[in-house]
């Protein structure tokens, strides 16, 4: 077991490794199979893969497709890891950024030295489309939403017919969004769509909700990420993260104007003592075309109904002043239950660390990642920062 021997050395939380495996289709593979693959790239990734006790932590994702009553501890047994914390965490979407905060927070109190933290599903082979919908469903109200068959789509169709029609974003506003994801997705080998789209295209795919078209939605995914959050110096540190909960069901929300995700990414500012204007990085949850154009303009990084506008002038872009998603977000690059999220933070890792190969970006000194469960009903920031540039 590693004790903590000093109180300096565990005063910072730094990332030190990151793996993703390929999202998509991976048939005859499990969700504790995928994890596993995963969690071995990270440990590799961080020079920990062959040093016993090195890791003493262990957070875990849930599975819809394999709902393990003590996931944590059956995926420690598999890697042969014999942590003296180990914790399974369900907060929807927001799991991977929640998880990335609890490791932070399990290093900095002393409680762990090294924490891998996993998530992965084969949603996409392992559960049957029908089952996804249902099990996705039950974030509903159970007395009235439920009951009435309404899917995850419909909730965020019925929330962007309000926002849409308090902002005045259009259709081909959203359509934006998910061409840029795209385009993106496209430059990265292990990413599930990669074929480019166009805004026309978007708005021709076949309606699932109104206003929201095939396109405006996240594919249905296999895969699996894992990340090593420790006290020893890294390429990366976490400096601050917020949470906020201001409702859970959609009929519950009192403001589409305010869902709490200015509130968690305030928290995650503050605490790092930064303000928008020191982020140049962005990895934004994107579950639908809807929820990223949400999120971008309340965290204040674009006016109301002003994402597209900012999309259109290139400011997102790779080669532009505020990259996002640059592996393609979950609209694209896939989205795999618990996974899909981590996969934000890994690809703000990677960028932030220098490590992207062929998609790196202009040198990058701070990422806000932010993260929703629900029907932006659980929020949860981060902020990251490159130590070689501090």
């Amino acid at each position: 077991m590693l004790e903590r021997t000093d109180n300096t050395s565990l005063a910072h939380a730094y990332m030190q490794g990151a793996a993703v495996t390929r999202f998509g289709r991976h048939e005859g593979r499990g969700a504790l199979d995928l994890m596993a693959e995963a969690a071995e790239a990270a440990l590799e990734h961080a020079g920990l893969a062959r040093q016993r006790g090195a890791i003493d932590g262990v957070l875990c994702g849930y599975a819809t497709t394999f709902p393990h009553l003590m996931l944590a501890s059956l995926l420690s047994e598999k890697l042969g890891l014999d942590p003296h914390y180990a914790h399974g965490m369900q907060m929807g979407g927001a799991t991977g950024a929640g998880m990335v905060m609890l490791a932070r927070e399990l290093v900095r109190a002393g409680t762990c030295r090294r924490v891998l933290v996993v998530a992965g599903e084969n949603r996409l082979t392992g559960q049957a489309v029908d089952a996804s919908i249902q099990t996705l469903a039950q974030v509903g109200e159970a007395d009235v939403e439920v009951p009435n068959g309404a899917s995850v789509p419909a909730y965020y169709a019925l929330l962007a017919s309000a926002y849409m029609h308090a902002t005045g974003t259009r259709r081909e506003d959203l359509a934006q969004l998910a061409v840029l994801m795209r385009r993106n997705a496209g430059g990265h080998p292990l990413a599930q769509l990669r074929e480019p789209i166009s805004v026309q295209s978007v708005l021709d795919s076949k309606p699932i909700a109104t206003p929201l078209h095939l396109l405006d939605c996240c594919p249905i995914s296999d895969g699996a990420v894992a990340l090593v959050v420790g006290a020893d110096e890294g390429p990366v540190r976490i400096t601050g993260a917020g949470q906020a909960h201001r409702h859970q069901h959609l009929s519950a929300m009192r403001d589409v104007m305010d869902t709490g995700a200015a509130r968690a990414a305030g928290r995650a500012l503050a605490q790092a003592g930064v303000a928008n204007a020191d982020i140049d990085y962005l990895a934004i949850y994107d579950s639908f075309t809807i929820t990223l154009a949400m999120l971008l303009e309340e965290l204040g990084f674009a006016p109301r109904g002003g994402a597209a506008g900012r999309v259109r002038r290139g400011d997102f872009d790779a080669a532009g002043p505020l990259p996002l998603n640059t592996h393609g977000g979950l609209l694209s690059f896939g989205h795999s239950g618990v996974a899909g999220g981590l996969a934000h933070v890994a690809e703000a890792w990677t960028q932030l660390a220098g490590l992207a190969g062929s998609r790196q970006v202009a040198p990058r000194r701070r990422a806000l990642v932010h993260a929703d469960g629900g029907v932006l009903s659980a929020h949860v920031s981060l902020v990251l920062q490159a130590e070689d540039q501090a």
